[in-house]
């Protein structure tokens, strides 16, 4: 990264010679001014890397950039409009419509007919709705623009699948410890002095910048604007001054989903660990407690199962702890919940059982019940046969008549499979003494 500031058009103060007095925020300072520069994309920008190999051959198609924020997306499209002599030009989706796409592009037509061609970067391009992402087609099919779009969200969720076909995804990744320190030194480089902070404390701010290289610089200016002369600021000092980022997570977009996922399989793992982590992590962000509770319902039942009846009954009473309690005090019992999931024995056999049944029951039509378990309250029906030969099973040896009651048509089936686990170790124990016998009894 360089300290200086990348070539702009002149503004009304540039103009009036002010414009070098206007202060402007580290990030926008040591913005990179080569690809070289950039940190924390090697996959992208290294010696093999794919916008490496593309620019080599001078020329570019159009891509979609997926990642999260502060990762170099925007710098990046601006860099390789430079690196490939297109003109650059910037639209945002949540401040552009119609007239300014179409402005766009006829601007565009007309540099194209002088001979200069135009990569038209698109910020948040998952904010256009479907009619609009449409628009883009013409122009991109005939060469009209490169179209570089930038979006937090997954794009096979929210692009339309016309523009995916049409563009290459690349994915930019959270800038790891290692990239962030390499902020901090140039930061430092640039400034003339270190960060007041001792080493826990400086370990600390890297957590806190989140993979996030904008947020990481932006930390790093707070913390030297707080510091007095000759002050070194501990981890419970920083802490204090910059009261720590707010983490980023939107209930709507894929931080949620991905961090919901984690809990559950950390659950499903046996992980009481990793599984208290992802809870602490979506109650810290703000999530619903109640939706958590909701989806450890869903645990108990999915993966849990027989193998413990209780988890059901305990994932139930956390719910209704909390509904009780309230915030903050509920979501301990969310907590042990999920302690109690992550510990007990796993099977996901009435899972299955259930998901198997399903599908033979709609593939096998409306088969009659046999006609022995079905009642007959009318002359004709017992002339018909309905419930002829039915053996009440109270009355038979062991309680357990052995006969079959599955269609006829359809006939014996096998869902449920318990493993050796937990609870349905004894529920396994009993299916296999029942099958011995209903074979003794004639069963089938």
């Amino acid at each position: 990264m360089s300290p200086k500031r990348p070539q702009q058009t002149p503004t009304l103060f540039a103009a009036a010679g002010l414009d070098h007095e206007a202060p402007h925020p580290l990030p926008d300072r040591l913005r990179p001014r080569a690809l070289s520069e950039v940190v924390g994309q090697d996959h992208i920008l290294g010696p093999d890397g794919a916008l490496t190999r593309m620019l080599e051959t001078r020329t570019l198609g159009s891509l979609v950039f997926w990642g999260p924020p502060g990762t170099g997306k925007t710098t990046v499209a601006r860099l390789l409009a430079d690196a490939t002599d297109l003109h650059f030009e910037q639209i945002s989706a949540v401040f552009s419509g119609v007239a300014d796409l179409k402005k766009a592009f006829d601007a565009a037509r007309a540099r194209r007919e002088m001979g200069k061609g135009t990569l038209l970067f698109v910020d948040e391009v998952h904010r256009f709705n479907r009619a609009q992402q449409d628009s883009f087609l013409p122009v991109m099919e005939d060469g009209t623009v490169v179209l570089v779009g930038a979006t937090t969200e997954n794009p096979s969720f929210e692009l339309n699948a016309a523009l995916l076909s049409r563009a290459r995804v690349l994915v930019f990744r959270s800038l790891d410890a290692a990239a962030i320190e390499k902020l901090f030194a140039h930061a430092e480089a640039v400034e003339g002095k270190k960060l007041p902070l001792d080493a826990e404390a400086r370990a600390v701010l890297v957590r806190m910048a989140d993979g996030d290289g904008r947020a990481s610089l932006t930390l790093a200016e707070e913390v030297w604007r707080s510091a007095r002369a000759d002050e070194i600021f501990n981890a419970a000092q920083l802490q204090e001054i910059l009261q720590r980022r707010a983490p980023i997570y939107d209930k709507s977009a894929d931080g949620h989903y991905n961090l919901i996922s984690a809990l559950h399989k950390s659950v499903r793992g046996s992980d009481p660990d990793a599984a208290l982590y992802y809870l602490a992590r979506m109650l810290d962000a703000g999530e619903d407690p109640l939706f958590l509770a909701r989806r450890v319902v869903r645990m108990a039942v999915e993966d849990i199962g027989l193998a413990d009846p209780q988890a059901l009954a305990i994932a139930n009473a956390a719910k209704d702890a909390f509904d009780f309690l309230g915030h903050p005090e509920g979501e301990l019992a969310i907590a042990q919940a999920v302690v109690y999931l992550a510990t007990a024995p796993k099977s996901n056999a009435v899972y299955t059982a259930f998901g198997t049944a399903m599908q033979v029951a709609k593939q096998a039509g409306s088969l009659l019940p046999p006609k022995h378990i079905l009642n007959s309250p009318t002359k004709l029906m017992k002339s018909e046969g309905y419930g002829a030969a039915y053996e009440y099973d109270h009355d038979a040896p062991d309680a357990f008549s052995g006969q079959d009651y599955f269609p006829e048509a359809l006939g014996r089936q096998t869902f449920y499979d318990p493993p050796e686990r937990g609870f349905e170790r004894e529920i396994r124990k009993r299916l296999d003494y029942w099958a011995k016998l209903r074979k003794e009894r004639g069963g089938k």
